[in-house]
């Protein structure tokens, strides 16, 4: 009975990643077929952990997908919590309009995002520093400056990210029993403890799916660099994907970029590893 379905994974996930690992040991141009593919062993492993430019650009652009996926992750996570709990309350009216707006972002296509907010950021006409003018703020340089351009993609990110991951939250607290907030009450808890003894450590599931979304996510980055910064400026911005993109496709050094293409895949399992295994432990205690 699964045997269609396991067919069609191993035809477009297993197959694609199996070649990838086999052309990582070999030197490929994808400008020819797969028959012209040279085994090299290791020396594309070696090559992006050695001191040439090949290697220094590559830890740069592992080390920018690193603070990316990291910074994406600390901000989405506490905001989705947050939002989830306006959303969920019944106390106050709206909660519905606001879950419509949060989850909205999220179903614009992050072409269009990039586009609108490469105008939002422009440094002279942009409406972020029109405003930051109104309270006597100077006008910041945001995608044209190395110490802050990263973070203006991860701002972009976060906007389109949060009503998904706030829909997740929501859906944890929905499964959180209300007597157990009554017994809370009656103990003598406040509002402050009943969130950090009731809600955060039954949405302990949630937020570490939430968490293993939100690392994918981040690291597959590619439409906001490519659309606006391509890599720029001083490769603040190069992440992996995109510097894969240029080094497999522009450069067609095949061989080359499956070998960054596997250090990413291996990256991303171990830090979900990490995260279950993180998860694990403190179920266990």
């Amino acid at each position: 009975m699964l045997t269609p379905a396991v067919s069609v994974i191993a035809v477009f996930i297993f197959v694609p990643m199996a070649l990838t690992i086999w052309l990582s040991f070999h030197e490929w141009s994808t400008q020819t077929g797969f028959g012209a593919a040279r085994y090299v062993g290791l020396r594309n492993y070696e090559d992006l952990f050695g001191p040439i430019s090949v290697g220094r650009d590559f830890q740069r652009a592992f080390l920018n997908t690193a603070n990316y996926t990291a910074l994406s992750v600390l901000i989405i996570l506490p905001l989705s919590v947050l939002f989830g709990l306006m959303v969920h309350q019944r106390r106050v009216a709206g909660g519905h309009v606001l879950r419509a707006i949060l989850f909205s972002t999220y179903m614009v296509p992050m072409i269009a995002v990039a586009l609108v907010w490469s105008k939002l950021y422009s440094p002279t006409e942009g409406p972020i520093n029109q405003v930051l003018s109104w309270i006597g703020i100077g006008p910041q340089p945001w995608l044209s400056s190395p110490d802050t351009a990263l973070f203006s993609i991860v701002i972009l990110n976060v906007w389109q990210q949060i009503g998904y991951f706030t829909v997740l939250v929501i859906a944890g607290l929905t499964q959180i029993s209300p007597s157990l907030y009554e017994a809370a009450r009656i103990d003598g808890a406040n509002r402050i403890q009943e969130f950090f003894g009731v809600t955060l450590p039954l949405l302990r599931r949630t937020l570490l799916f939430s968490a293993v979304i939100a690392v994918i996510n981040a690291v597959q980055v590619f439409e906001p660099v490519a659309l606006i910064t391509q890599g720029g400026p001083a490769n603040a911005t190069n992440v992996l994907t995109f510097h894969i993109r240029r080094v497999g496709i522009e450069r067609a050094q095949g061989g080359l970029g499956s070998a960054m293409a596997v250090m990413l895949m291996l990256s991303l399992i171990v830090i979900i590893a990490l995260l279950f295994a993180t998860a694990r432990q403190k179920e266990e205690r």
